[in-house]
């Protein structure tokens, strides 16, 4: 069988990871042990004892389970309502299931979730489409009104297996079943075995191999890779090392994904920002590791990714984001509460030799999820299980770095002290309009104090179909007037890869770090924008405050100015010139000229069930309108610790 070959020149890791490399290392099915099976019994029972109650306490639950139902009906919702939040709730069930019942059974190793495992992996097996209704399209019976280049037909097309997060999710989840437990279930029933290596490659490893426009395989010029890269791959990888019997074709296949690896290390600059933001690099750099370590361990270390300078730099951006314990900067979709895969972040951090990350990682092993992923990955699950004892021993402070700036991305991050929350932190961007998860954002800044986000950036809602469609900048923490930054003459900024900082300049010293830039090709022709130079500092003082300037030319009188500032908690504007914006140990005060701004708070109801396990009931939109708007101005807001 034929793999189609991806166009292009060779790059970073088609270079390191040469065809003649890949044939003298990758080693032969039958030799890879990435993990212990559930038959290798001395590696099992070697777990400590509280390990091993977690497990069973997770998995017992599922002895005996009514696996959810998934009927058409519910697929449909998402065509017929916008909802993709009900299917995916069971969808993501089975599958977490299926990944306690497995695990357990390595641990336990007596038989007695093999038929619960059976149930989970036949009812897998049996569905029409194993991603979710959001990512299913057809050529066939598609309507492109509703779908654009990919339109859904409604239901899946069956003739047509699309290769999408989930479903390589899932293919992944059979594999590492198939390998972990599969000759127990073999003894009785080969056919769930066979049933399993003949829907992995029907539905993932053939059309991988032999379709060429899959968007997320390589960038379009309306469309770069995103973090839909490394994870599809990541599972990819997993299915087609653990399962394909044919030697030529797995070797085949692992260069085609190489390759695919190259188109999203493609879009990155050198200091490996993530425009995706920081919920996403658990699915983006995180996934580019996955990918490498399963390379690593398939090749006995032969093929290592890890010295990779861009490499490198991607792991290093997971610290350079944190703000304090799950408080992350949060710029583009994301929440900003992350709860950090810890093992994964401290394994990164080993493989790359830096101790900083390996703290960052270790360092949230008592807040990381346990079991309770909402997408069930399989590997990452077991090797955290395996290496707990190891993080344990390694657990202590994060690095909380004294500042970042990524020129790139065009992100700085910066703080008071080093190696403490205490104090105020900065984060500020400039970057355009047309990143991954793209806010309209161009200038926005969040400002933290002692550790806790107090002008922020709000996040993202639950997603429905509005979310990736045309419609995505009418949900309201979307566009620019819920940032923080300005509305000028009613114009908010527009989305587009030409809606973008200008005469960006990051800088960063010992007694300060400042990001400054030209927001005027952010907004649109209409607003008349000569220029609107911002320039947001972090001085580091006895007080220490944020400066935050503002100097604009307009080509004509405008009718209003504002300035909006998002905060987390209430604002107090009672006193002209003074906010008292609430924090947990101490108020953030911002002081503005009142003869220039008057000050109104909005108080915004939070309902969505993503966003108000973040920020509680309501956040709160401070607006300041100038009082006498002008063609040309300038002014100043200070901000410190209260």
């Amino acid at each position: 069988m034929a793999v189609a070959t991806l166009p292009g020149p060779q790059e970073l890791l088609q270079r390191t990871f040469t065809p003649a490399l890949v044939r003298e290392h990758l080693l032969p099915r039958a030799d890879w042990r990435p993990f212990p099976r559930a038959r290798d019994r001395a590696a099992w029972e070697a777990l400590p004892t509280r390990a091993r109650e977690r497990v069973m306490a997770a998995a017992e639950p599922h002895l005996g389970t009514a696996w959810p139902a998934l009927p058409a009906t519910l697929f449909l919702e998402f065509r017929r309502e916008g909802n993709r939040s009900r299917y995916e709730e069971r969808h993501f069930a089975r599958r977490n299931a299926l990944m306690r019942l497995v695990t357990a059974e390595c641990v336990e190793g007596r038989g007695r979730f093999l038929d619960d495992i059976v149930n989970g992996a036949w009812v897998l097996c049996e569905e029409s489409f194993w991603g979710v209704p959001a990512h299913s399209f057809s050529p066939r019976f598609g309507d492109r009104s509703l779908r654009g280049r990919y339109p859904s037909a409604g239901l899946p097309d069956t003739d047509y297996p699309v290769v999408d997060l989930f479903a390589a999710e899932t293919g992944a989840l059979l594999a590492w079943t198939h390998y972990l437990v599969g000759d127990a279930i073999a003894r009785e029933l080969p056919v769930l075995t066979d049933r399993i290596e003949r829907e992995v490659q029907a539905r993932i490893l053939r059309p991988f191999r032999e379709i060429d426009d899959w968007w997320w395989l390589r960038n379009h010029p309306d469309h770069p890779t995103n973090n839909w890269n490394p994870w599809i791959l990541s599972n990819v990888l997993a299915m087609n090392l653990l399962l394909e019997p044919d030697a030529a074709l797995r070797e085949a296949t692992t260069l085609r994904a190489i390759a695919g690896l190259d188109a999203f290390l493609a879009v990155y600059h050198a200091d490996g920002g993530c425009d995706e933001g920081t919920s996403y690099w658990g699915r983006a750099g995180a996934s580019l590791f996955d990918c490498l370590d399963l390379l690593s361990s398939a090749s006995g270390g032969g093929l290592d990714g890890f010295t990779l300078p861009l490499v490198q730099e991607i792991g290093r951006y997971i610290y350079r984001m944190h703000i304090g314990r799950d408080w992350y900067v949060n710029f583009a979709d994301g929440s900003a509460k992350v709860a950090l895969e810890s093992n994964l972040v401290y394994q990164f951090g080993k493989r790359i030799g830096d101790p900083r990350l390996m703290a960052q990682g270790a360092s949230a092993r008592e807040t990381a999820p346990r079991n309770a992923m909402r997408v069930a990955s399989m590997a990452r699950d077991l090797s955290s299980l395996l290496n707990d004892e190891e993080l344990a021993a390694a657990a202590g402070a994060p690095p909380l770095i004294r500042e970042a700036w990524l020129a790139g991305t065009e992100v700085l991050t910066a703080r008071e002290r080093e190696g403490t929350t205490e104090g105020l932190f900065l984060a500020a961007k400039g970057g355009h309009n047309a990143e991954s998860h793209n806010h309209n954002d161009v200038g926005n800044l969040i400002v933290a104090l002692d550790g806790h986000p107090v002008l922020i950036d709000v996040g993202v809602e639950t997603y429905s179909r509005k979310t990736f469609s045309a419609d995505r900048y009418d949900i309201w923490t979307m566009p620019s007037g819920y940032h923080n930054v300005p509305l000028i003459d009613g114009h908010q900024q527009r989305a587009g890869r030409e809606f973008a900082a200008r005469d960006v300049a990051g800088e960063v010293a010992e007694d300060h770090a400042q990001l400054s830039l030209d927001l005027a090709a952010a907004y649109p022709i209409e607003a008349g924008i000569r220029h609107w130079r911002r320039a947001v500092r972090l001085e580091r003082g006895e007080p220490g405050r944020i400066v935050l300037r503002e100097a604009y030319t307009l080509e004509r009188q405008p009718q209003s100015l504002a300035l909006h500032l998002m905060a987390s908690g209430e604002v107090e504007a009672s006193q002209e010139g003074t906010l008292r914006c609430a924090g947990p140990t101490r108020p953030l005060v911002v002081r503005y000229d009142p003869a220039v701004f008057s000050a109104t708070v909005e108080p915004i109801a939070v309902e969505d069930a993503r966003l108000k396990p973040v920020w509680g009931d309501r956040v709160y939109r401070v607006v300041l309108t100038a009082r006498s708007p002008r063609a040309a101005g300038e002014w100043t807001l200070t901000m410190t610790a209260g």
